[in-house]
């Protein structure tokens, strides 16, 4: 029929690229501003743009296209005004309740608080957190553009005097080509492009979004752990020492360097004894608590170090191998309760699922068990029908004990376990923890901002600070006769009923 497929494909690319990536520009812009600014302004003027942009995605969107391309005549610039017109309400939408959620976050709440006037807080604040949301939202707009341009011009709504992939696809439908063998060379050719050029955008969305997004720029997926050949440290076993942390460091990637957060840390935790690590917010406590249970968040490193439990290396576990140990050999005690538990499960769920996730038991068993647990911890058996929300800051303190040791663990983490509770509950927790450590003979690490409560509950403590240990000895010893500078502004912080002997002849001297 005298076509040129290959030459209309190069020129019709020019036309479906240009209405694709201009009608994105124009949508993304008009709904980004009108949802940055309807949620942040917020009141009437919100209330008024929301209706508008909702009388827009009610309407149907192809019959729209049609009866005002048609009035308004076909060409480019008619299918970039009824693309625009159809899609900017949903992004709108999207990009309002970004701002919103940005608006009462406690950031901004703070900044408002100190005097921050709207410009520096749209600016530092609100345009950083929704610009990442523009990526996604234009790459969505140029493919959604492209498919509606090819929509529109499959039905001689185009511009018949310039060529796009969709006009091919008019011309091979108005000369019989689906009918006919000409389908493969006439029709498939510009559907392929425009599926290509579909997922071009998509990909290249996906990399930018990844580049300003500091959430996903920092992501790296997780190495699958492969089964190694693990030995046992006859020494260690020898010494009944339960856990031993040899040379442990730990690195983040920031800037195209390793920056370490934590560096040669050397413990050891024997059978049956509590050792505390104390620390400022930031000295690597946790980072340390979660490299033994070998759950470092990506993109974390361990250039070198080695973790052994019973004798034996943890960082030659495999995936499988770790499951087992995590929750049946070594048992972890949240710092923040609410967070750890779901709250649309009830606790006797949740225990079930812990106690099932390592053991096969009949209905009955289950059952016993985790009144069992219960009662451990403090709380009554009917208390397992209950949610999160139900229940106080202490007995939500108490659920997450209880899942700690619903399998019998011989070795506890306690990483804050008392964080965010009144003194009161934080003194019953801490009772609790020594008296199930010594019924249960559980080997233990405690962590903890609060000195007074870890020399009460630990046989041995280390301090941390900059991700070094950089003292540590018997807790009492270390409270009474450590030189450390650092120990020794934490032992000095703590308050007193009674001055000091030292002080006391000081002053009378």
């Amino acid at each position: 029929m005298g076509q040129d497929i290959l030459a209309e494909l190069a020129v019709g690319a020019r036309t479906s690229l240009f209405i694709g990536i201009m009608t994105a520009i124009l949508a993304t812009l008009i709904g980004g501003i009108v949802g940055v600014l309807s949620g942040y302004i917020g009141g009437r003027f919100e209330q008024l743009m929301m209706r508008i942009i909702d009388v827009v995605l009610t309407l149907p969107y192809l019959p729209l296209m049609i009866v005002v391309a048609v009035y308004m005549g076909p060409g480019v610039f008619t299918q970039i005004f009824v693309i625009t017109l159809v899609m900017w309400a949903g992004k709108a939408r999207q990009i309002r309740a970004q701002t919103l959620s940005i608006k009462s976050a406690g950031p901004v709440l703070a900044a408002k608080t100190m005097g921050a006037s709207d410009f520096y807080i749209f600016k530092k604040h609100i345009l950083p957190g929704v610009f990442p949301l523009f990526i996604p939202q234009f790459v969505g707009a140029v493919n959604a553009s492209i498919l509606m341009e090819s929509s529109l011009s499959f039905l001689g709504m185009g511009d018949p005097t310039m060529k796009s992939w969709g006009s091919i696809l008019y011309y091979a439908n108005s000369r019989s080509g689906f009918l006919t063998d000409a389908w493969i060379w006439w029709i498939i050719p510009p559907g392929i492009c425009i599926v290509l050029v579909v997922l071009a955008f998509s990909f290249m969305g996906y990399y930018l979004e990844e580049k300003v997004n500091p959430r996903l720029s920092a992501y790296t997926a997780a190495q699958k752990r492969v089964k190694q050949q693990i030995t046992v440290n006859e020494e260690l076993v020898a010494q009944n020492i339960a856990l031993a942390v040899r040379d442990l460091s730990v690195k983040y990637p920031k800037n195209g360097k390793f920056t370490t957060v934590v560096s040669d840390v050397r413990f050891d935790v024997k059978q049956g004894e509590v050792l505390g690590i104390v620390g400022e917010s930031g000295s690597g406590k946790t980072t340390v608590a979660s490299a033994i249970i070998q759950q470092l968040r990506s993109p974390a490193h361990v250039p070198h170090g080695a973790i052994y439990f019973e004798g034996r290396d943890l960082q030659l576990f495999s995936d499988e191998e770790i499951r087992e140990v995590r929750g049946q050999q070594i048992g972890y005690i949240a710092q923040a309760a609410m967070n750890a538990l779901n709250p649309v499960v009830s606790v006797e769920k949740q225990l079930k699922e812990a106690l099932l996730a390592h053991q096969t038991l009949s209905t009955k068993e289950i059952d016993e068990r985790i009144d069992e647990a219960l009662i451990q911890v403090g709380l009554e058996p009917k208390w397992r029908y209950a949610f999160s929300h139900e229940l106080s800051g202490g007995m939500r303190q108490r659920v997450i004990i209880a899942m700690a040791l619903i399998n019998k663990p011989r070795f506890v983490i306690a990483d804050e376990p008392t964080t965010g509770l009144d003194v009161m509950v934080q003194v019953e927790i801490i009772q609790l923890l020594r008296k199930l450590q010594r019924e249960l003979n559980l080997s233990m690490i405690f962590i903890s901002h609060d000195l007074p409560a870890v020399l009460s509950i630990t046989d041995r403590l280390i301090i941390m600070k900059y991700g070094h240990i950089v003292d540590e000895g018997p807790s009492k010893a270390l409270a009474k006769t450590s030189t450390h500078p650092y120990t020794r502004r934490l032992i000095d912080a703590i308050p007193l009923l009674q001055p000091r002997k030292e002080e006391v002849r000081d002053v009378v001297h």
